[in-house]
Formats: C-alpha cells, sequence, structure tokens
C-alpha cells in the first residue's frame, strides 16, 4: 500500500491501528516508486529508466544465462536518478540496474531441462552509466519492447503477508495475528499496488504469501515488482507478478548477485 503524503501514512496508521501498533507500522515504512509510462503529454522519462528494451551492459560482461539458456532483460532501473528519493535505503550507488529473468515462452526443447526455481533464472546486473553500452538479447531469449517509465515517488508499507506477529503489538483474541490486524484494520487500503509496476519499498502480493525473505538483517529489500503487461507481451500465469529482492547486506555491499527472485500468481 502506498501513500503520497507520509505524513497522512502516520495518521493513518494511528488512527486504524492504535497508537502503539500504529507508530509499529508506520516504522516499517519505506521509500519507493510507481513505475509509469512516460508519454509526450504526462510525466516524462525518470532518467534511464525503462522497461524492456536492450540490456545496458559494461564491455566484457557476459549475458545472463541458466543452464545455456539466456535470460530475458525485463527492466532496466537508472539508481543516479532514483537516489535523492531513497535516501539512505539505498546504501551502494550502481548506477544502472539491468534485471533479467527466464522467459517463459523459450522453445520447450530449452526450457523443459531447467529448474524453473532455481536461482539462476534470474539475475540482476550493475553498470556504470558511462560505460554502458546496449546489447541486445541473444535467441531464444525474448526482446520486449522499450518503454521509458516515469518513477513517481511514494511512501510504502508492507502487504499484511510481510508482517510478522513480533513487529506489531495486536491483541490476541482479536486477531490471529499481526497480519490479521492489519487485513482488518487496512483492508480497503491493502493491496492498492497489485497489478502495478514499482521499484524498492515494499511488494504487494495480493496473495496470502510473504515475498520478501528475512535474515538477521530484518526483511530483504525489495528491488523491483513487475505485473503482467498486455502490451508489452509479458505475464507468469493468471494474473502473475514477478518480484526482484536482495538481503540487506548484499544491496549495503553491492552484491547484486545475491538477488533473487519470485512470480506468484493466481
Amino acid at each position: 500500500m502506498y501513500f503520497d503524503d507520509a505524513a497522512a501514512l502516520t495518521r493513518t496508521c494511528a488512527e486504524r491501528l492504535g497508537g502503539t501498533a500504529g507508530g509499529q507500522f508506520a516504522a516499517m515504512a519505506r521509500r519507493g516508486f510507481r513505475l509509469l509510462r512516460a508519454t509526450a503529454d504526462g510525466p516524462a522519462a525518470t532518467g534511464g529508466c525503462r522497461l524492456g528494451g536492450p540490456a545496458l551492459l559494461e564491455p566484457g560482461t557476459m549475458w545472463p544465462e541458466s543452464n545455456g539458456v539466456p535470460l530475458s532483460l525485463h527492466a532496466v532501473l537508472d539508481t543516479d536518478a532514483l537516489a535523492a528519493w531513497l535516501g539512505d535505503e539505498l546504501p551502494v550507488r550502481p548506477g544502472l540496474l539491468n534485471f533479467f529473468h527466464l522467459d517463459p515462452d523459450v522453445p520447450y526443447e530449452e526450457y523443459r531441462l531447467l529448474d524453473v526455481y532455481a536461482p539462476t533464472v534470474c539475475r540482476v546486473i550493475a553498470a556504470a552509466p558511462d560505460r554502458a553500452a546496449e546489447r541486445t538479447a541473444p535467441a531464444p531469449a525474448r526482446s520486449y519492447p522499450a518503454t521509458p517509465v516515469h518513477a513517481a515517488e511514494v511512501t510504502m508499507l508492507p502487504d499484511c503477508w510481510d508482517v510478522q506477529d513480533d513487529d506489531l503489538a495486536f491483541d490476541s483474541e482479536q486477531h490471529w495475528g499481526a497480519a490479521s490486524l492489519v487485513l482488518d484494520r487496512m483492508q480497503d487500503l491493502d493491496g492498492n499496488t497489485a497489478g502495478s509496476h514499482c521499484a524498492f519499498g515494499w511488494p504487494d502480493t495480493s496473495h496470502t504469501l510473504q515475498v520478501s525473505s528475512r535474515d538477521a538483517d530484518g526483511p530483504a529489500v525489495h528491488l523491483l515488482q513487475l505485473a503482467e503487461d498486455p502490451e508489452l507481451g509479458w505475464g507468469w500465469g493468471d494474473a502473475g507478478t514477478l518480484y526482484f529482492t536482495i538481503p540487506r547486506a548484499a544491496l549495503s555491499a553491492g552484491d547484486f548477485g545475491r538477488a533473487t527472485a519470485r512470480t506468484l500468481c493466481c
């Protein structure tokens, strides 16, 4: 769930969840972006952010593969253009981030040999803007239409399924867990990024599943959410969504090789 006004987020949390739980939930807010198509008469593209198109890779960077099958480029984020809003939530300046994933429409003979749940089916590759050059996808990977996007600044709260019981104070006689409290009190706001392309902030699942894994450093950082998009020609099952996340320590170290992806569908 996202808010254009951080003050409204804090006020809404307090009104709906009470002083203690509301303050705890508001403290979980993260800055992020809605990714909207840039148009001639609408919002301008944010830096080099776009969906589809060729990859932007430094010389000598190998095109990522999974068991010999090349991955498809789905998006590029220009973190230099996003850094001012993200602040401390982006502890490194990786320049351009290329997001690759195994395309479900690769020819069957190649696809049937792959473990579609293996870590190798996705890659996030950083590139310095002054050294990056366009690289088209080798067959059988697909190339999607290059679509510049505007990154609209928002403040996001986690989906109820990314909240754990020790995150929020709740009455166990009224709610079976913290997720139940959020689902009950925030239900008309919960899931309002469903079907959207988003970056950073929190993922929205609209499913009873947690996307952001946790470790000793807390929930993983959400990098990118890509929804089914008929105009671009991609999808992941029935109303499927693709999520890229990375452990917080890996992001701080600039180790994008530890980024993972997950697809969820109805």
